[in-house]
């Protein structure tokens, strides 16, 4: 069975609440969607907006080599003559040779929100796709509303699509317009469209009552042979269906080869390509894609992923470009320290007592604010201290940080502000490094002075910046004398890491925090240099 996957990130998904893409945007991730082997991409309607216009001028240059861009639009209007529209007009000029015309498929939208007539309706679908064949553009047409219409007006709804086919429409792609319909009833009307018309049968499903990806391979079961959907299932409301579930679903569950496996394997990096030009975080718990698909955390799981990979996975998560992460916490057992270990190259015993002493100091840590969960490189550390003869690249000797609140005098041309100053002693292969920065606060400050001792012994540290600063207080009911957790997202430009520290002193959190993540890069440059030593030759 062969199935067209058409994505609609660029109009559909960028109606999610938050998201406002440029055009340079657009181009950007229609490039990149494309590497995933769909079929068709929706660049937007010409005919709404000038950015959408302005985009359509610009994909000419685009170098696709799976999709064909697609021009959306709508039917005429009332009374109007296509030939005259000027919506038909701009998707006749777009320079797509494929368009996608929206055609209300509900009798009550029709008379309640066209106001117009039944028959009107029908007259324009059939006149709009004629028009737009007759510039040699291929038609896919959205019912709106097929479901709720259908639901209503059965009649009237089956009319609508005998209309649609009967005017040369190459697909009759049936929208849950509204996101309420039940897989069941989506299948029963795919299945009586597939004897209606031999027309290709699509599907576009919203996700308000959560079933947009269940609905799309219901209706893939039923009959359907195209299916419209998001990346990352961005979209109006509650979104859209959800390419990133849809695919590797059709691929691996239903066994039908709508992309290569080398495509698969792209698709959690293509995921989070999108989720970063729209300006959003990547949602960890995303299935296929999200860092959290595939994390194990109760030691029952681990114990019996260390023994089988599939024990509790539904796939591999390989295939989709994702991975296996072994979560730590105070809920972990004694497999969960030593599979993770196993996975940074530091073997336990199974029956030795490393791994328990370092359950129990996780325990002890966690119970006094730090947290592993999202914190992996602050973990690997521990490991690694605990190994015999460990030697950190840096110790901390001393550092002291200064706040101060400078007024300008009446004569003097000083500007006002606030001045943030830290002294850093650091222990350097025996050497003790004293340096003094300035910063933008307190932590920048205290980055800056200890970069500027590492750096002198260790140059390649300064490809290693901060991303990301999280702080949470974690015993609210005790004010300012509050716990704190700070989480570090740090970045060389190729991975990135997570590191912890916990205080009632936000600045010492925040040294730990920062001390572990310079450290763990430097750890993993060491051991990367001892496995692939460079020929000195």
């Amino acid at each position: 069975m062969k199935v067209e996957l058409y994505d609609t990130t660029l109009r559909d998904g960028s109606q999610r609440e938050g998201i406002s893409l440029s055009v340079k945007d657009k181009l950007s991730i229609a490039a990149k969607i494309d590497q995933l082997g769909i079929h068709f991409i929706e660049g937007g309607w010409p005919g709404s907006n000038p950015k959408d216009a302005e985009f359509f001028q610009l994909a000419g240059n685009l170098e696709l080599a799976n999709a064909q861009l697609v021009a959306f639009g709508s039917t005429c209007r009332p009374g109007a003559d296509p030939a005259g529209d000027p919506n038909l007009l701009s998707l006749a000029t777009s320079g797509a040779g494929v368009v996608n015309i929206v055609a209300k498929g509900s009798a009550l939208h029709v008379t309640q929100v066209l106001q117009t007539t039944l028959d009107e309706n029908l007259r324009m679908i059939s006149d709009s796709i004629q028009f737009l064949k007759s510039r040699g553009l291929a038609v896919l047409v959205d019912i709106e509303h097929a479901f709720d219409g259908y639901r209503d007006n059965s009649e009237y709804t089956l009319k609508v699509l005998r209309c649609a086919a009967e005017a040369g429409a190459c697909c009759l792609v049936l929208c849950d317009t509204n996101g309420g319909a039940l897989p069941d009833e989506v299948a029963g009307l795919v299945t009586i469209t597939g004897k209606l018309t031999p027309v290709n049968i699509g599907i576009h499903a919203h996700n308000d009552a959560e079933l947009a990806v269940a609905n799309s391979l219901a209706a893939v079961k039923a009959g359907a042979s195209h299916v419209e959907g998001t990346l990352n299932g961005y979209g109006e409301r509650c979104g859209n269906a959800n390419l990133c579930s849809i695919i590797p679903a059709l691929k691996l569950k239903l066994g039908i080869d709508c992309v290569t496996d080398e495509q698969l394997s792209r698709l959690t990096e293509v995921s989070h390509y999108v989720s970063e030009i729209a300006n959003l975080s990547p949602d960890a718990y995303l299935p296929y894609v999200g860092s959290s698909a595939f994390s194990h955390k109760a030691g029952l799981h681990v114990s019996g992923m260390s023994k089988w990979h599939l024990s509790y996975q539904h796939i591999d998560p390989a295939l989709v470009g994702n991975r296996t992460r072994t979560l730590i916490s105070e809920l972990s057992g004694r497999s969960n320290i030593i599979h993770r270990a196993n996975e940074i190259g530091v073997p336990l015993p199974p029956r030795g007592k490393e791994a328990q002493k370092l359950l129990e100091q996780v325990k002890d840590l966690e119970s006094k604010g730090f947290q592993y969960e999202n914190a992996e490189a602050s973990f690997d550390l521990l490991v690694h201290r605990a190994l015999p003869g460990y030697q950190p690249p840096f110790e901390l000797v001393d550092f002291m940080v200064l706040v101060e609140n400078r007024r300008r005098a009446p004569a003097s041309k000083t500007a006002d502000g606030l001045l943030s100053e830290a002294m850093v002693k650091v222990k350097v292969d025996g050497n003790i490094m004293h340096t003094v920065s300035e910063g933008d606060g307190p932590v920048n400050a205290l980055d800056n002075a200890l970069r500027k001792a590492l750096l002198q012994q260790y140059p390649s540290l300064s490809v290693v910046k901060l991303i990301d600063y999280k702080v949470r207080i974690l015993e609210e009911s005790t004010g300012t004398e509050s716990r704190v957790r700070v989480l570090l997202e740090s970045t060389d430009g190729e991975n990135q890491w997570r590191t912890v520290g916990s205080s009632t002193n936000i600045i010492e959190a925040s040294w730990l925090a920062l001390a572990d993540s310079l450290e763990y890069w430097l750890v993993k440059q060491r051991r990367s240099c001892r496995e692939n030593p460079i020929d000195q030759g």
